[in-house]
């Protein structure tokens, strides 16, 4: 039995799209693991407390762009967003600007200190 040549390059190349498309959404939706149950409630206390008061937007799994184990997206009452970096124990190791709160090129959220 022949194989066609174009059947073959057609079936490796929806197979090429098929990865690319994959790979694309995993990197834009990233792999954050969100948070729930206990552990939510307990990160999401630290947080606040480390940030000074605010509301908590999503309790994650650390994705590896920080330190920690968990990643806190917090709205402070000013209106920026940060996320805090906590450890296994709720620790707060740092906060960043959080990374995902503006896509737009004149979105401002996030600038300034990562304090």
């Amino acid at each position: 039995m022949k194989i066609n040549r174009k059947v073959v390059a057609v079936v490796a190349s929806l197979g090429a799209i098929a990865a690319i498309a994959f790979g694309a959404t995993y990197a834009i939706g990233g792999s954050e693991e969100k948070v729930t149950g206990p552990d939510s409630t307990d990160a999401a206390s630290a947080a606040i407390k480390a940030v000074g008061g605010g509301t908590v937007t999503e309790v994650e799994h650390q994705d590896g762009d920080g330190a920690g184990l968990y990643e806190v997206e917090v709205k402070k009452d000013d209106g920026s967003q940060v996320e805090v970096h906590l450890d296994a124990d709720f620790q707060p190791l740092g906060t960043a600007p959080d990374d995902d709160a503006g896509e737009g090129p004149n979105d401002d959220a996030g600038e300034g200190s990562g304090g």
